[in-house]
């Protein structure tokens, strides 16, 4: 099946999984946030498929400039339940390997501590998972 994306489609999807990892930076922020950054990102440009075309290019058009952790949540977790749905509606199996490299992104984010992942960062995990998964 092809699948058409739009400009603002293509924002959309660049906007959840980016953000994702910037809410797990902000959430990990007394800890490791600029690890976390990195290996979430490099996670996301490890992504193939469409969702690794998408995300490859470069994120210039991403605006997550919210004052605090909750300006960007509102940005980002609708974000991530838009991109699931609009991928479900042409593309069942691309909006799994969306959901997937996020959750992959989110995991490689959360593990840069040894051990568990603090309480903050666990419900960062699971306020992202929540968002993909209400699609």
């Amino acid at each position: 099946m092809s699948i058409t994306l739009t400009d603002q489609d293509k924002l959309t999807l660049r906007t959840a999984a980016y953000g994702a990892v910037t809410l797990m930076s902000a959430a990990d922020a007394a800890g490791k946030p600029h690890k976390a950054a990195t290996e979430g990102s490099i996670a996301l440009a490890s992504a193939t498929g469409l969702v690794g075309h998408v995300l490859a290019e470069y994120p210039k058009d991403v605006k997550l400039d919210g004052k605090s952790v909750a300006a960007i949540a509102d940005q980002v977790l609708p974000a991530l339940t838009a991109a699931v749905s609009l991928l479900k509606k042409q593309d069942s199996a691309e909006a799994d390997n969306f959901r997937r490299t996020v959750l992959v992104a989110v995991e490689a984010a959360a593990r840069t501590h040894q051990g568990q992942p603090s309480p903050t960062v666990a419900d960062m995990t699971r306020k992202i998972t929540e968002a993909l998964d209400a699609a």
